[in-house]
């Protein structure tokens, strides 16, 4: 069993494809260009909320179970994409998922009932994971062992940039043009991707030894379950604010509609500053990382609760929040695959997993207590809960670990 102290020791190291700093740059590129487009719609969907509620004859909380109808896609479609993909060639199978992300977002643009975008939403969710976690992979593999938290933190960047330009681009464009047209833009945007893979992303292998059997035998790793339940737990804190960013700036801050976009900017530059910090981080401490993302993440979300009502004030703590929350979501990842042993795409896909796991119940927990009548502001209480809870469960992890050791 492994310690939560250091990073994991890998029982199966990935196999290494070195390529030139060119190649590898033109490659992380284009695996984070896949990145903006998920990111963006991913959480486009929150900047334009109340649009979409209008759109389908819905209230706002019940909207926001869209959100929660991607993320479940993400949890389900990750280890079982994951586990059914190993053995494949990476680059096509990148190709074949970010192809079918990007037409169930043309399907999402189409479709007018509730019910039936509910349906695409999630499945729309359902290769997110698979592409993050296979992207990770591919990143990892091109770099020295001890450089591939800024691998993956590059190949993540494509999030936070969504977040800084995507997301609110595509607010813009949705409060103009309609929500549809946001959703438009990410299937166009989908098609890019598929021809910067097939461009600059090396062709490499699957793992031929690996079977649906060995990544799900991860499963049965404790440590993993630990890992899931803490990001799935922890990482919600966040999204009980971002689900609910425009509510919170227009009907508690008292700002205009088109502030909303320049909150979604503040937050995507929060991702991107985070991102940066995290790779460093989390190459320097996994543990360190995680304690430093939970613990700042709750103290974040609690300044946003006191400067909310004060409008433009709230910004400072938007980006705070979006700093750390970024921080722990790299740890994660990066503890994930390790906790996942021999079994790394699924860890992989699994962190992703994971993450929208808190996705889903920092939106679904946030649109509850907004519906019970406590107000705009009461899923930053609930993020704060969420983010502690997370790491009561990282406390737990590495006990339970200390024991197992103990009893070897």
């Amino acid at each position: 069993m492994t310690s939560l102290a250091e990073p994991v020791p890998q029982a199966a190291p990935l196999a290494q494809h070195p390529v030139s700093r060119l190649r590898f740059a033109a490659a992380v590129t284009a695996l984070a260009t896949g990145g903006f487009a998920i990111g963006t719609t991913e959480f486009v969907t929150m900047g334009l909320l109340p649009q979409i509620a209008d759109g389908v004859d819905v209230s706002i909380p019940q909207a926001g179970h869209l959100i929660s109808a991607y993320a479940l896609g993400v949890v389900v479609g990750a280890p079982l994409l994951a586990a059914l993909g190993a053995r494949l060639p990476r680059r096509a199978l990148l190709v074949t998922l970010i192809t079918a992300f990007g037409l169930l977002n043309l399907l999402s643009a189409a479709v007018s009932h509730y019910g039936l975008l509910a349906f695409v939403r999630f499945l729309d969710g359902l290769p997110h994971g698979a592409y993050f976690g296979l992207a990770a992979l591919t990143a990892a593999s091109m770099v020295p062992a001890h450089r591939r938290g800024r691998a993956l933190a590059l190949v993540m960047m494509g999030i936070p940039v969504a977040n800084l330009l995507g997301v609110p681009a595509a607010t813009i464009l949705g409060q103009q043009l309609g929500w549809r047209a946001a959703f438009v833009a990410v299937g166009l945007v989908s098609a890019l991707t598929v021809v910067l893979i097939l461009a600059f992303v090396p062709s490499t292998p699957g793992d031929p030894s690996a079977s649906s059997r060995r990544e799900l035998s991860a499963l049965r790793h404790p440590q993993l379950w630990y890992a899931v339940g803490a990001s799935g737990i922890g990482f919600g804190g966040l999204f009980a604010l971002v689900s609910y960013i425009a509510p919170l700036t227009t009907e508690v801050g008292g700002l205009g509609e088109s502030a909303v976009a320049v909150f979604l900017l503040v937050i995507g530059l929060g991702m991107v500053v985070g991102n940066l910090v995290a790779g460093r981080l989390v190459d320097w401490s996994i543990e360190r990382s995680l304690r430093i993302g939970s613990v700042g993440l709750a103290a974040a979300l609690a300044l946003y609760w006191v400067l909310a009502p004060y409008g433009w004030a709230a910004l400072v703590a938007g980006f705070l929040t979006t700093v750390l929350g970024s921080v722990l979501a790299l740890g994660f990842q990066v503890r994930l695959i390790d906790a996942a042993e021999h079994a790394q795409t699924l860890g992989a896909a699994l962190s992703h997993a994971s993450l929208n796991i808190g996705n889903s119940l920092g939106a679904f927990l946030g649109g509850a207590v907004i519906a019970a009548g406590w107000g705009f502001r009461a899923p930053l209480v609930v993020g704060v809960g969420l983010s502690l809870a997370g790491l009561l469960v990282l406390v737990l992890a590495r006990r339970a670990d200390r024991s197992a050791r103990q009893g070897e």
